[in-house]
Protein backbone atom coordinates (compact mmCIF):
# COMPACT_ATOMS: atom_id res chain seq x y z
CA UNK A 1 0.00 0.00 0.00
CA UNK A 2 2.73 2.32 1.10
CA UNK A 3 4.26 1.52 -2.45
CA UNK A 4 1.14 2.78 -3.82
CA UNK A 5 0.90 5.64 -2.42
CA UNK A 6 4.60 6.69 -2.95
CA UNK A 7 3.66 5.96 -6.95
CA UNK A 8 0.76 8.14 -6.84
CA UNK A 9 2.48 10.91 -4.99
CA UNK A 10 5.52 10.96 -7.52
CA UNK A 11 3.31 11.04 -10.32
CA UNK A 12 1.29 14.39 -8.93
CA UNK A 13 4.18 15.94 -8.21
CA UNK A 14 5.48 15.06 -11.88
CA UNK A 15 2.69 15.97 -13.37
CA UNK A 16 2.49 19.30 -11.42
CA UNK A 17 5.71 20.33 -12.48
CA UNK A 18 5.38 19.20 -16.05
CA UNK A 19 4.08 22.82 -16.98
CA UNK A 20 7.01 25.30 -18.29
CA UNK A 21 4.66 29.04 -17.83
CA UNK A 22 4.47 30.79 -14.89
CA UNK A 23 1.95 33.38 -17.02
CA UNK A 24 -0.10 36.29 -15.37
CA UNK A 25 -3.66 36.76 -17.09
CA UNK A 26 -5.53 39.94 -16.96
CA UNK A 27 -9.04 40.82 -18.94
CA UNK A 28 -10.01 43.89 -19.04
CA UNK A 29 -13.57 44.93 -19.67
CA UNK A 30 -13.37 48.51 -19.68
CA UNK A 31 -14.52 49.13 -23.33
CA UNK A 32 -17.59 47.12 -22.99
CA UNK A 33 -21.05 47.28 -20.46
CA UNK A 34 -21.24 44.36 -18.94
CA UNK A 35 -23.72 43.24 -16.15
CA UNK A 36 -21.70 39.83 -15.98
CA UNK A 37 -18.37 40.31 -14.32
CA UNK A 38 -18.23 36.40 -13.29
CA UNK A 39 -18.36 35.59 -16.98
CA UNK A 40 -14.82 37.35 -17.30
CA UNK A 41 -13.28 35.75 -14.08
CA UNK A 42 -14.43 32.67 -15.09
CA UNK A 43 -12.78 33.56 -18.29
CA UNK A 44 -9.81 34.60 -16.44
CA UNK A 45 -9.86 31.33 -14.79
CA UNK A 46 -9.98 28.94 -18.10
CA UNK A 47 -7.09 31.19 -19.79
CA UNK A 48 -4.69 31.26 -16.33
CA UNK A 49 -5.36 27.48 -16.52
CA UNK A 50 -4.99 26.75 -20.06
CA UNK A 51 -1.80 28.54 -20.33
CA UNK A 52 -0.14 27.06 -17.01
CA UNK A 53 -1.23 23.82 -16.57
CA UNK A 54 -0.62 22.62 -19.80
CA UNK A 55 2.47 20.56 -20.77
CA UNK A 56 3.95 22.98 -23.44
CA UNK A 57 7.48 21.07 -24.20
CA UNK A 58 7.23 17.61 -21.52
CA UNK A 59 9.94 19.40 -19.89
CA UNK A 60 9.99 19.12 -15.70
CA UNK A 61 10.86 22.25 -14.69
CA UNK A 62 10.94 23.86 -10.93
CA UNK A 63 8.71 26.61 -10.41
CA UNK A 64 11.65 29.08 -10.05
CA UNK A 65 12.48 27.76 -13.98
CA UNK A 66 9.72 28.67 -15.44
CA UNK A 67 9.32 31.23 -18.00
CA UNK A 68 7.39 34.18 -16.19
CA UNK A 69 5.32 35.85 -18.80
CA UNK A 70 1.85 37.81 -18.85
CA UNK A 71 -1.41 38.61 -21.21
CA UNK A 72 -3.40 41.02 -21.22
CA UNK A 73 -7.21 40.53 -23.02
CA UNK A 74 -8.96 44.08 -23.74
CA UNK A 75 -12.57 43.07 -24.84
CA UNK A 76 -13.64 45.65 -27.45
CA UNK A 77 -17.11 44.37 -27.90
CA UNK A 78 -19.05 40.90 -27.42
CA UNK A 79 -22.29 39.14 -28.32
CA UNK A 80 -23.51 36.20 -26.59
CA UNK A 81 -20.24 33.86 -26.95
CA UNK A 82 -18.38 36.00 -29.26
CA UNK A 83 -15.57 38.51 -28.04
CA UNK A 84 -13.63 41.26 -30.09
CA UNK A 85 -10.25 42.04 -28.42
CA UNK A 86 -7.01 42.43 -28.80
CA UNK A 87 -4.21 41.08 -26.20
CA UNK A 88 -0.63 41.85 -25.45
CA UNK A 89 1.93 39.65 -24.90
CA UNK A 90 4.78 39.95 -22.26
CA UNK A 91 7.76 37.28 -21.44
CA UNK A 92 11.28 38.16 -19.20
CA UNK A 93 14.09 35.68 -18.13
CA UNK A 94 16.59 36.40 -15.47
CA UNK A 95 19.62 37.58 -16.16
CA UNK A 96 22.98 35.33 -14.65
CA UNK A 97 24.03 36.08 -11.11
CA UNK A 98 21.23 38.84 -10.55
CA UNK A 99 17.65 39.60 -9.26
CA UNK A 100 16.94 41.83 -12.41
CA UNK A 101 14.26 40.23 -15.44
CA UNK A 102 14.59 41.26 -18.65
CA UNK A 103 12.33 41.55 -21.17
CA UNK A 104 12.29 39.25 -24.00
CA UNK A 105 8.74 39.64 -26.06
CA UNK A 106 6.45 42.05 -25.79
CA UNK A 107 3.67 42.06 -28.83
CA UNK A 108 0.67 43.93 -29.15
CA UNK A 109 -2.02 41.71 -31.57
CA UNK A 110 -5.07 43.87 -32.76
CA UNK A 111 -6.89 40.93 -34.74
CA UNK A 112 -8.16 38.79 -31.63
CA UNK A 113 -12.04 37.41 -31.49
CA UNK A 114 -12.97 34.21 -30.04
CA UNK A 115 -15.86 32.40 -29.39
CA UNK A 116 -15.83 31.55 -25.23
CA UNK A 117 -18.75 29.26 -23.36
CA UNK A 118 -18.81 29.92 -19.90
CA UNK A 119 -16.79 26.88 -17.72
CA UNK A 120 -15.86 25.21 -21.47
CA UNK A 121 -12.70 23.65 -21.05
CA UNK A 122 -9.46 24.40 -23.18
CA UNK A 123 -7.65 21.76 -24.72
CA UNK A 124 -4.97 22.06 -26.82
CA UNK A 125 -3.96 19.96 -29.51
CA UNK A 126 -1.61 20.43 -32.28
CA UNK A 127 -3.18 18.97 -34.94
CA UNK A 128 -6.55 20.44 -35.17
CA UNK A 129 -8.05 23.42 -34.82
CA UNK A 130 -10.65 23.23 -31.95
CA UNK A 131 -10.93 27.55 -31.32
CA UNK A 132 -9.80 30.52 -32.37
CA UNK A 133 -9.03 31.22 -28.51
CA UNK A 134 -7.03 27.88 -28.24
CA UNK A 135 -5.15 28.30 -31.21
CA UNK A 136 -3.92 31.85 -30.59
CA UNK A 137 -2.94 31.17 -26.56
CA UNK A 138 -1.58 28.18 -28.08
CA UNK A 139 0.52 30.03 -30.64
CA UNK A 140 1.68 32.97 -28.42
CA UNK A 141 2.72 30.24 -25.76
CA UNK A 142 5.37 28.62 -28.65
CA UNK A 143 6.75 32.25 -29.45
CA UNK A 144 7.13 32.77 -25.59
CA UNK A 145 9.08 29.46 -25.51
CA UNK A 146 11.34 30.02 -28.72
CA UNK A 147 11.61 33.70 -27.84
CA UNK A 148 13.19 32.12 -24.27
CA UNK A 149 15.10 29.43 -26.16
CA UNK A 150 16.74 31.58 -28.06
CA UNK A 151 18.52 33.89 -25.55
CA UNK A 152 20.16 30.66 -24.02
CA UNK A 153 21.22 28.70 -27.29
CA UNK A 154 22.06 30.01 -30.82
CA UNK A 155 18.31 29.39 -32.55
CA UNK A 156 17.47 27.12 -29.28
CA UNK A 157 14.29 28.21 -29.59
CA UNK A 158 13.73 26.39 -33.50
CA UNK A 159 11.51 23.46 -32.21
CA UNK A 160 9.39 25.89 -30.41
CA UNK A 161 8.62 28.37 -33.71
CA UNK A 162 8.35 24.65 -35.66
CA UNK A 163 5.03 24.37 -33.45
CA UNK A 164 3.89 27.76 -33.43
CA UNK A 165 4.39 27.27 -37.50
CA UNK A 166 2.63 24.18 -37.34
CA UNK A 167 -0.19 25.60 -35.37
CA UNK A 168 -0.51 29.00 -37.67
CA UNK A 169 -0.55 26.78 -41.10
CA UNK A 170 -3.59 24.12 -39.32
CA UNK A 171 -5.75 27.90 -38.26
CA UNK A 172 -5.02 29.38 -41.63
CA UNK A 173 -8.08 27.51 -43.08
CA UNK A 174 -10.64 28.95 -40.29
CA UNK A 175 -11.85 32.30 -41.49
CA UNK A 176 -10.00 34.20 -38.44
CA UNK A 177 -7.88 36.97 -39.11
CA UNK A 178 -3.98 37.26 -38.40
CA UNK A 179 -3.46 33.67 -39.40
CA UNK A 180 -2.85 34.46 -42.82
CA UNK A 181 -0.11 36.46 -44.89
CA UNK A 182 -2.52 38.82 -46.61
CA UNK A 183 -4.44 40.05 -43.69
CA UNK A 184 -1.57 42.03 -42.79
CA UNK A 185 2.09 42.62 -43.21
CA UNK A 186 2.61 42.47 -39.85
CA UNK A 187 0.47 39.24 -38.25
CA UNK A 188 1.19 36.38 -36.62
CA UNK A 189 1.91 34.61 -40.07
CA UNK A 190 5.23 37.05 -40.46
CA UNK A 191 5.57 36.75 -36.62
CA UNK A 192 6.62 33.34 -37.09
CA UNK A 193 7.36 33.08 -40.33
CA UNK A 194 10.39 35.24 -40.74
CA UNK A 195 11.72 34.11 -37.33
CA UNK A 196 12.21 30.41 -39.37
CA UNK A 197 13.50 32.20 -42.44
CA UNK A 198 17.09 32.27 -43.02
CA UNK A 199 17.14 35.67 -44.25
CA UNK A 200 16.19 37.00 -40.63
CA UNK A 201 18.60 34.98 -39.05
CA UNK A 202 21.03 38.15 -37.83
CA UNK A 203 17.80 38.79 -36.03
CA UNK A 204 18.20 35.89 -33.72
CA UNK A 205 21.80 35.91 -33.30
CA UNK A 206 21.15 39.37 -31.73
CA UNK A 207 18.60 37.59 -29.38
CA UNK A 208 21.62 35.12 -28.16
CA UNK A 209 24.27 37.13 -28.39
CA UNK A 210 22.70 39.96 -26.32
CA UNK A 211 21.83 38.00 -23.69
CA UNK A 212 24.22 35.58 -23.44
CA UNK A 213 27.50 37.09 -24.46
CA UNK A 214 25.82 40.69 -22.95
CA UNK A 215 23.25 40.51 -20.14
CA UNK A 216 24.69 37.42 -18.33
CA UNK A 217 28.08 38.88 -18.51
CA UNK A 218 27.30 41.91 -16.41
CA UNK A 219 28.39 40.51 -13.18
CA UNK A 220 31.74 39.76 -14.25
CA UNK A 221 32.95 42.22 -16.28
CA UNK A 222 30.69 45.22 -16.93
CA UNK A 223 31.71 47.12 -19.68
CA UNK A 224 32.97 43.82 -21.49
CA UNK A 225 29.65 42.56 -21.30
CA UNK A 226 28.30 46.55 -22.42
CA UNK A 227 30.23 46.34 -25.40
CA UNK A 228 28.89 42.72 -25.78
CA UNK A 229 25.50 43.99 -26.15
CA UNK A 230 26.31 46.83 -28.61
CA UNK A 231 28.27 44.30 -31.00
CA UNK A 232 24.48 42.46 -30.27
CA UNK A 233 22.63 45.34 -31.81
CA UNK A 234 25.31 45.74 -34.54
CA UNK A 235 24.35 42.87 -36.00
CA UNK A 236 20.78 44.27 -36.71
CA UNK A 237 22.48 46.33 -38.70
CA UNK A 238 23.08 43.09 -41.15
CA UNK A 239 19.54 42.48 -41.20
CA UNK A 240 18.63 46.31 -42.00
CA UNK A 241 21.06 46.51 -44.93
CA UNK A 242 18.75 43.60 -46.16
CA UNK A 243 15.14 44.26 -44.98
CA UNK A 244 15.12 48.27 -43.97
CA UNK A 245 12.07 48.48 -41.40
CA UNK A 246 11.73 44.53 -40.88
CA UNK A 247 9.11 43.63 -38.79
CA UNK A 248 11.13 42.14 -36.25
CA UNK A 249 13.47 44.75 -35.94
CA UNK A 250 10.21 46.92 -34.51
CA UNK A 251 9.86 43.49 -31.86
CA UNK A 252 13.15 43.59 -30.75
CA UNK A 253 12.84 47.43 -29.76
CA UNK A 254 9.53 46.86 -28.61
CA UNK A 255 11.25 44.71 -25.84
CA UNK A 256 14.33 46.03 -25.64
CA UNK A 257 14.73 50.31 -25.89
CA UNK A 258 13.85 51.04 -22.56
CA UNK A 259 16.59 48.38 -21.53
CA UNK A 260 19.41 49.56 -24.29
CA UNK A 261 18.75 53.62 -22.70
CA UNK A 262 19.45 52.33 -18.83
CA UNK A 263 22.55 49.84 -20.28
CA UNK A 264 24.33 52.50 -22.65
CA UNK A 265 23.71 55.21 -20.23
CA UNK A 266 25.02 53.73 -17.09
CA UNK A 267 28.96 53.25 -16.52
CA UNK A 268 31.33 52.28 -17.25
CA UNK A 269 32.00 54.76 -20.05
CA UNK A 270 32.87 53.07 -23.75
CA UNK A 271 32.31 55.30 -27.33
CA UNK A 272 28.42 55.67 -28.00
CA UNK A 273 28.69 58.26 -30.71
CA UNK A 274 28.82 55.51 -33.56
CA UNK A 275 25.47 53.26 -31.46
CA UNK A 276 23.53 56.07 -31.12
CA UNK A 277 23.79 56.56 -34.93
CA UNK A 278 22.99 53.60 -35.90
CA UNK A 279 20.22 53.12 -33.04
CA UNK A 280 18.54 55.99 -35.07
CA UNK A 281 19.03 54.95 -38.31
CA UNK A 282 17.35 51.34 -37.49
CA UNK A 283 14.93 52.18 -34.57
CA UNK A 284 13.89 56.06 -35.43
CA UNK A 285 10.58 55.57 -33.75
CA UNK A 286 12.66 55.53 -31.19
CA UNK A 287 14.52 58.06 -31.52
CA UNK A 288 13.64 60.54 -28.73
CA UNK A 289 14.76 57.55 -26.43
CA UNK A 290 17.68 57.37 -27.93
CA UNK A 291 18.35 61.20 -27.43
CA UNK A 292 18.07 60.42 -23.38
CA UNK A 293 21.26 58.39 -23.52
CA UNK A 294 23.84 59.63 -21.54
CA UNK A 295 27.57 60.12 -23.58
Amino acid sequence: MRKIFGFIFLFLISFTNAQQLNCTVQINTDKVATTNAQLFKNMKTSISDFMNKTDWTGENLKQHEKINCSMVIIINSFEDNSFSASIQVQSTRPVFNSTYASPVFNYNDNDFAFRYTEFENLIFNPATFDSNLVSVLSFYSYMILGFDGDTYALYGGTKNFEIAQQILNTAQQSGYKGWNQGDSNQNRFFLVNDMLSGTFEPFRDTQYAYHRQGLDLMSDDVKMAKENVISAINLLSKLYSVRPNAFLTRVFFDAKADEIVSILSGGPTVSLSTMIDTLNRISPLNSSKWATIKI
